[in-house]
């Protein structure tokens, strides 16, 4: 029977050289802690007579690697990379756009060190992070000016604040959408100290009932995009530029919510940014990490008088972003303004994807995992855009079918899950379906070479 003498002291395993390998990558004070964890536990499982190592080197190995499990388990980050095989293009549950290699380079380059971020290196004094990718948004959208904010809810929020405080902004009953994670846009627009003002009725909504409504307390005519869902059949809602001429008649701004933020014309009916301010928006607000491609952002573009109000606003300060989300929204924009971003940003690129394209990939990887035991095959299949951007839109898509014939489908999902990256994929008839289409084509050996 073993007894608690075989157990070696914490300074004693210090020596080896397998724990001295685990202190210079968890650091002395972790080690410890988790060599005197293993070391109560090991004497645990000998008072109660357990099976436990025998001998003093038994006993050391069973700690080392205890310790290292322990230690393995703790630091590692809750935050992990993952393969997203589902198919949804901005899969919000999975952090919606993968980012550019351009913006990554960038957040490398200015996290490294030093900024200008509120430096005017030519007049060497304090600056504003607010000109940060203001000029790329200006020339991509034709705005006057343009502010960013750290989320599209934050900057509808600040927009309300700061332009209709105290005062009543007309919206349809049609676009009193709840957007992701429970936020109404009747809460939101309470939490701004804005008025609420419904005009018309759910499925129509005609200029003549903003005219109807339109008074002194009027601040804003507020238009937003249904973007996570749709209404069919006998429905009616003005265009933009009725709402625009019927605001200038009376001086009161329209603004609109955008929600996805496109900027080129990839996916149907999807409105683009420049085309809402062409239409005489007076100012508009959309996310940076939907449709544009690039990080989490509220991004707002307009008239130049409106954009000065928002940015003076107290909760500006509140809803700024930093220098990371700067650097790669600015890259991001950058792939835009060259004529890359259908190659170059990860989300464009995905939605550039033909059937064709996304065939031969899906043949190899079903090759590769019938080679591995598994049955597979190539069918056809839909993608789906994803986070709230053009709901019911869908795009034709070859899918990889993966079943077994002594394991159920759910079991080969989880195996998958529990890969490292984790695999994501979708159930569909009892089978894995994998979707290339979201899947980096550097990563399709991963996928490929799944065992369970």
């Amino acid at each position: 029977m073993t007894d608690f003498r075989v157990i070696p002291s914490i300074e004693q395993l210090r020596q080896r050289a397998d724990v001295r390998s685990l202190e210079e990558r968890y650091g002395r004070d972790a080690l410890v802690a988790a060599l005197r964890e293993a070391a109560a536990a090991l004497r645990g499982v000998i008072a109660r007579g357990d099976p436990a190592p025998t001998g003093e080197e038994g006993a050391a190995d069973h700690l080392t690697r205890d310790a290292a499990t322990r230690l393995g388990r703790d630091f590692e980050p809750s935050l992990t990379r993952a393969i997203n095989a589902t198919g949804v293009i901005v899969h919000t549950n999975l952090g919606r756009a993968p980012l550019p290699r351009s913006a990554l380079a960038r957040i490398a380059e200015l996290g490294a060190g030093y900024s200008n971020l509120e430096y005017d290196v030519t007049r060497g004094r304090r600056g504003s992070r607010a000109v940060h990718a203001e000029l790329l948004l200006i020339r991509l959208t034709g705005a006057e000016a343009a502010a960013v904010v750290n989320n599209n809810a934050a900057a509808t929020l600040l927009m309300l604040a700061a332009l209709a405080a105290g005062r009543e902004v007309l919206i349809s009953r049609g676009e009193l959408v709840e957007i992701g994670g429970g936020f109404r846009v009747p809460d939101v627009m309470a939490q701004s100290g804005a008025i609420l003002r419904e005009v018309g009725t759910t499925n129509r909504t005609r200029a003549a009932d903003y005219s109807a409504a339109l008074g002194d307390r009027t601040a804003l005519i507020l238009r937003v995009h249904p973007s996570n869902f749709r209404i069919e059949g006998f429905t009616e809602r003005p265009p933009l530029a009725a709402l625009v001429q019927l605001g200038a008649r009376f001086n009161v701004p329209v603004a609109e919510d955008l929600g996805s933020g496109a900027l080129l014309p990839l996916v149907p009916g999807e409105p683009l940014v420049q085309d809402s301010l062409a239409a005489g928006a007076g100012i508009v607000c959309f996310s940076g990490d939907k449709l544009l491609g690039g990080p989490q952002a509220g991004i707002l573009v307009g008239r130049r008088d409106l954009i000065d109000r928002v940015r003076t606003h107290p909760l500006m300060r509140a809803l700024r972003v930093d220098k990371l989300t700067y650097a790669a929204l600015e890259a991001t924009l950058t792939e835009y303004l060259a004529g890359r971003a259908a190659t170059d940003v990860p989300v464009a690129r995905m939605l550039s994807l033909t059937v064709r394209d996304l065939e031969p990939r899906a043949r190899a990887v079903a090759e590769r995992l019938r080679a591995r035991g598994l049955e597979a095959e190539v069918i056809d299949g839909m993608s789906a855009v994803g986070g709230g951007s053009a709901p019911g839109i869908e795009l034709p898509t070859r899918l990889v079918a993966v079943w077994s014939r002594d394991r159920p489908a759910e079991a080969i999902e989880a195996a998958l899950r529990a890969r490292r990256p984790p695999i994501i994929a979708r159930l569909e008839n009892d089978r894995v379906v994998i979707d290339l289409r979201t899947v980096a084509p550097d990563e399709d050996g991963l996928v490929g070479d799944f065992v369970i």
